[in-house]
């Protein structure tokens, strides 16, 4: 895996093969940022189920603000520090080892908000509608705010009263959806 834009362009990313993880192939995570590319600069990020980091170190490359990487498992925080620190972004990258559902508690009760926020669980745990749902329900999203989600073999809900499908595109049996938050 590679950086594929910004000032990290070309830097190679490990963490390809960490137990339990599906890392977003370039071909999919080039046709992501390619819609997402405006949003970027000076945005909050949140990385939920970051696997080595690959999403949220191509946003860094891309100038955002700050980019919180979330993971439970610990094979993946230690690739993700490795990248942090072998890339030299340490002041834009905040790494949490916690479950899904206890970071997302942190961020309400720290009243952190996001811009970006991608979604790419293990595609045996269906919690992208769940997460969205707590996203909505604690005001944890900017105006304008996107929702990138990827899943395999499974749909999702399309419809939220305070978002807008922006985009959704297949790739194989992988799913690709963005959504949009309605100002």
């Amino acid at each position: 895996m590679r950086v594929i834009s910004g000032f990290l362009k070309g830097r190679n990313i490990d963490g390809f093969n960490i137990d339990g993880t599906r890392p977003t192939m370039d071909r999919v995570k080039e046709s992501i940022f390619s819609i997402i590319q405006s949003y970027i600069k000076d945005s909050t990020v949140l990385d939920l189920f970051s696997g080595s980091g690959n999403l949220g170190i191509e946003c860094i490359s891309n100038l955002c603000n700050k980019c919180y990487f979330v993971d439970n498992n610990i094979k993946s925080i230690s690739i993700i520090k490795k990248n942090v620190n072998d890339m030299r972004i340490n002041d834009q990258s905040i790494i949490i080892k916690d479950d899904y559902v206890n970071a997302l508690h942190y961020f309400k009760n720290n009243k952190i908000k996001f811009d970006i926020v991608f979604l790419d669980p293990p595609y045996k745990k269906i919690v992208i509608d769940e997460v969205i749902n707590y996203l909505l329900k604690n005001d944890l999203l900017n105006e304008e705010a996107i929702i990138i989600c990827e899943f395999e073999n499974s749909s999702i809900k399309k419809d939220y009263n305070e978002l807008s499908l922006f985009k959704e595109k297949k790739y194989g049996s992988k799913e690709v959806t963005i959504f949009k938050k309605i100002i």
